[in-house]
């Protein structure tokens, strides 16, 4: 018998001083069995860089063809591709013949540097594709403030996003490593 997935709850309030974009989400994150408590968060920090009303979760893990997060246009048409993690070169391939814009939000401890080093250089062929890394300091903290049910301030400038919660406050300022499309 499979897991079921654990059920987390966000309530953000975003100012997103870059875009001129600021508004109230009230969101259902599900984590799957397999999934930390970081990878989840980095999911949820991917949502508040991109937060838009269409923008949306879908089943990640378990399906291969679905990004961890996207954006459809009123047609069906994919704006937006996110992948947290380390994906292979083919799957982000695939994603920028897919979509219009495709992010990738790569973590991981040391294991960043390796698979940009093996990856980075087939990579900046796609022109509708931006690479962030993400430091394993911040991810840490980032893990630390998942709760069941989280409330956060978040304000983007400059490329990065404070978070203010109840508990904890905390800048993530993520590294380009493929330029914006």
């Amino acid at each position: 018998m499979a897991l079921p997935s654990t059920i987390f709850k966000a309530l953000l309030s975003i100012s997103d001083i870059d875009r001129g974009y600021y508004a109230e989400h009230g969101l259902t994150l599900a984590r799957h069995p397999s999934e930390t408590d970081e990878r989840m968060m980095i999911r949820l920090m991917a949502f508040i860089f991109h937060a838009d009303e269409q923008l949306s979760f879908t089943r990640g893990l378990c399906v291969d063809q679905e990004p961890d997060l996207w954006l459809k246009d009123l047609t069906g048409e994919i704006s937006l591709w996110i992948e947290v993690g380390l994906p292979d070169e083919r799957r982000i391939r695939k994603a920028c013949s897919k979509a219009k814009q495709v992010v990738v939000y790569a973590y991981g401890s040391r294991a960043v540097e390796p698979w940009w080093l093996k990856n980075g250089s087939d990579l900046t062929r796609h022109k509708n594709l931006r690479v962030m890394a993400l430091d394993p300091e911040s991810c840490s903290a980032l893990a630390g403030l998942a709760r069941r049910s989280m409330e956060f301030v978040c304000t983007l400038q400059d490329g990065s996003v404070w978070l203010h919660g109840a508990d904890a406050e905390l800048c993530l300022s993520p590294k380009q490593l493929l330029p914006s499309c």
